[in-house]
């Protein structure tokens, strides 16, 4: 019997603020009711604040593409990710975020995916080799898509392979910055002035602090490249040298720190869970698997047009994101009062956008726990992308990395694919929970065997 996409169970409808703490700081999914797979909205109070949970299609548009400066980013969940992610673009708002957009966006336009893709593909390739010497192993699957989702990174953004000194290091560093911090921060439920200490761990700051370090170093060495004129065309150089067109600056070192954090972040712990589920999926519906790995034999030289053959893979990698977003919610503070569904909602109130529950919508979608990558070839499954489907934010806001991880993580599938047969280890069947992004419980579990 073919098994059936893990989902977490769902709390009791009613429990007390301080349970919800609990459940939350342990477990963002499973601390939700179940009503949210079906409503279109529903309200959360506490002693501060009130927290709008939003469904609706109209209303999730509203916030994020119709009027996104009155829907600000909240900064109570984020609080947590400060230690490491500094003024970054994944923390700002208004002016200063425009700005920050200005500079990064140029880079991951036009032609760049194009200039990356070398770099993507000798990372799958990398992969492929790591992998083949533990053909036949019960492997830790996310282990492994987190460590070739880091060495993409280090490779488009400073053309280094993992295997560097100071890339391995900071991949070690915040292995131990993931394990150390939770997604809840005090001030999720207090609000705290920010002059207030938030009580950060001290493996978090320590790992934090040391990923910065690092971080630094590559971009000290890449300013002195740039002005010596030596340095490679990859993204951190492009990056770095852009000009703000309405103020005329640059980055600082200092702002370029914070950025390679939240690419690092990103582009590296969104990447490996997404990758890792799509792993597990194919590994349960083996039909899917076996149409991949042969679609997968259009790979045979590290060409930017090969992705226009990888369409089941993209269709599967998009069906990975639905039923595992790696981001599971959003949060955004409205500026002035609204009324939503016929609710007064004061100023300051929290506006949750939640792709885990938009995604697997009763109301919206078809079969929504179902593993069903044909849906996008449907006239329900198009309506759905157009209107309930946001692994990488939607509006202005939207990932500036979306296009770039829908090309590596086909690609990175479809390698694997093309040399290895993927199958779940018995036992040990995955369990969705969300800290920083949505991972298993106690890892995910495979083998891989050698294809002919």
């Amino acid at each position: 019997m073919t098994k059936r996409p893990p989902k977490p169970a769902s709390r009791p409808n009613n429990v007390s603020l301080w349970r919800y703490a609990r459940l939350f700081r342990r477990d963002l999914l499973s601390a939700q009711p179940e009503r949210l797979y079906r409503a279109w909205m529903a309200e959360f109070k506490t002693p501060f604040f009130r927290s709008y949970l939003l469904n609706q299609p109209d209303l999730v548009k509203t916030v994020l593409k119709d009027r996104p400066d009155d829907f600000p980013k909240s900064g109570r969940v984020s609080e947590g990710l400060r230690p490491l992610l500094g003024n970054s673009v994944f923390l700002t708002n208004g002016d200063t975020w425009k700005r920050q957009r200005r500079i990064i966006d140029p880079a991951f336009e036009g032609g760049r995916l194009k200039d990356t893709f070398p770099a993507m593909w000798a990372a799958a390739e990398a992969a492929v080799a790591r992998l083949t010497l533990r053909t036949g192993e019960d492997i830790e699957i996310e282990e492994e898509t987190s460590h070739v989702a880091a060495d993409v990174i280090f490779r488009t953004l400073f053309s280094i392979p993992i295997e560097h000194e100071i890339a391995s290091q900071v991949f070690s560093e915040f292995r131990a910055y993931q394990r150390s911090q939770p997604i809840l921060n005090i001030a999720a439920f207090v609000p705290l002035p920010y002059w207030v200490p938030r009580f950060f761990g001290r493996k978090t700051k320590a790992a934090a602090a040391s990923i910065r370090a690092l971080i630094s170093q590559l971009t000290q060495a890449r300013m002195a490249e740039i002005k010596a004129g030596t340095t490679p065309d990859d993204l951190a150089t492009k990056i770095m040298t852009t000009v703000d067109p309405e103020t005329g600056e640059t980055f600082t070192a200092e702002e370029m720190i914070d950025q390679v954090a939240i690419f690092f972040l990103a582009g590296h712990e969104t990447s490996a869970s997404a990758l890792a589920w799509t792993l597990y999926l194919v590994a349960i519906y083996p039909g899917w698997q076996e149409r991949l790995a042969e679609e997968a034999q259009a790979l045979q030289a590290p060409d930017f047009s090969v992705m226009a053959q990888l369409k089941l893979s993209r269709d599967v990698f998009r069906e990975s994101l639905r039923l595992y977003p790696p981001v599971p919610m959003m949060v955004r503070e409205n500026q002035c009062p609204e009324r939503f569904r016929k609710r007064d909602i004061r100023a300051g109130s929290q506006m949750v956008l939640s792709p885990w529950h938009l995604h697997r919508h009763e109301r919206l979608w078809d079969n929504p726990d179902g593993f069903d990558p044909s849906r996008w070839q449907s006239e329900n499954g198009k309506q759905c992308m157009r209107e309930a489907f946001m692994p990488f934010s939607a509006g202005p806001r939207v990932c500036t990395g979306a296009g770039f991880a829908m090309v590596e993580g086909p690609l990175i599938l479809s390698m694997i694919l093309r040399n290895f047969k993927v199958e779940a280890v018995e036992d040990k069947d995955p369990v969705p929970v969300a800290h920083l992004t949505v991972r298993s419980k106690e890892g995910i579990w495979l083998r891989l065997t050698k294809r002919p």
